[in-house]
């Protein structure tokens, strides 16, 4: 195979109360990249198209994800690689992930597949701290591997593929601002007061539970965030109304994804998802902002190659 033409699903991370460790995959939004193979050395990228992206090597997360891999298997060829960007940079919906995952995965795929999904996050790791401005997988598992995902640590990459309950699904709003993440990691405190910290970590047990035993129940009381939520929510205009209102239109709960500024809420059954996805956007359409909706299946597979 001489060249590869990927789908790179967006994605939503910390899930409330599982900051840097908790994620899950979409179905409808992602990227497109096609990485080919190249008699001149290095790596490229000869198209973009869709948002905006550096370009330079050392500061696109594709090519730093591709450098990364290739140090521990060299080859004696080159890749060229075109990307669609159709998730916008800044928006919360693991827009770096999509393109790191996805370059690994392509070139994976190229030199004869020797690593799994799991251990491409590793090297897909290396793009996303240059983007982001801190190692975390939150985004990269889910989407490499589907559905929910829980990174126990990055320094082994211990992470456990969690299950759906099949009746589950996302309504998305994202409001069309830039929310930087490393502007949203820089507001966050070095210290989290004890009681904070134990309500966090029964909520996060008590959320892997409800997905394990299909506990709509325990999982609408889980999706809880008392440590990060309480200092991001300023950056997201009407955050409050939107998350009270997706509520009261029958969501289980929900928060912010990953950084800001898209806000999602978890639902059981479709028709809830959508009654909750219309009335967030109610609330956003009153300050005038554009927007964007979404409701989605926890996409189970993640990265697919494009026949």
């Amino acid at each position: 195979m001489d060249s590869i033409r990927v789908f790179c699903p967006a994605s939503v991370a910390n899930v409330c109360c599982g900051f840097d460790t908790l994620g899950f995959c979409l179905e409808p939004l992602g990227d497109e990249i096609i990485v080919r193979k190249s008699h001149k050395p290095g790596v490229r990228i000869v198209k973009a198209e869709g948002y905006k992206v550096p370009s330079a090597k050392k500061e696109n997360v594709a090519t730093l994800s591709i450098l990364s891999l290739l140090k521990s298997y060299p080859v004696d060829f080159g890749f060229e690689i075109e990307l669609n960007k159709k998730i916008k940079p800044g928006s919360g919906l693991g827009s770096s992930a999509a393109s790191a995952a996805g370059a690994v995965f392509a070139v994976n795929e190229l030199i004869g597949r020797p690593l799994t999904r799991r251990q491409l996050i590793l090297y897909a790791l290396k793009g996303e701290s240059k983007a982001s401005g801190a190692s975390h997988a939150d985004n990269l598992a889910p989407v490499l591997m589907g559905g929910f995902t829980l990174v126990r640590t990055i320094f082994r990459m211990d992470v456990v593929k969690l299950p759906v309950p099949k009746e589950l699904y996302v309504s998305i709003l994202h409001p069309k601002i830039e929310l930087k993440t490393s502007y949203a990691r820089a507001i966050l405190k070095d210290v989290v007061p004890l009681e904070c910290a134990v309500s966090q970590w029964a909520n996060l047990g008590a959320l892997v539970s409800a997905l394990y035993t299909n506990d709509y129940d325990l999982l609408s009381r889980s999706l809880v965030d008392s440590v990060i939520e309480p200092y991001r929510c300023i950056l997201i205009p009407e955050y409050e109304n939107i998350k009270e209102t997706s509520i009261n239109a029958g969501a289980l709960g929900g928060g912010i994804s990953g950084s800001g500024p898209a806000v999602f809420a978890l639902s059981r059954g479709l028709e809830t998802a959508q009654k909750a996805v219309e009335a967030m956007a109610n609330v956003i359409e009153n300050v005038k902002l554009e927007f964007d909706t979404y409701v989605s299946k926890i996409d189970p597979v993640g990265i697919k190659i494009i026949e």
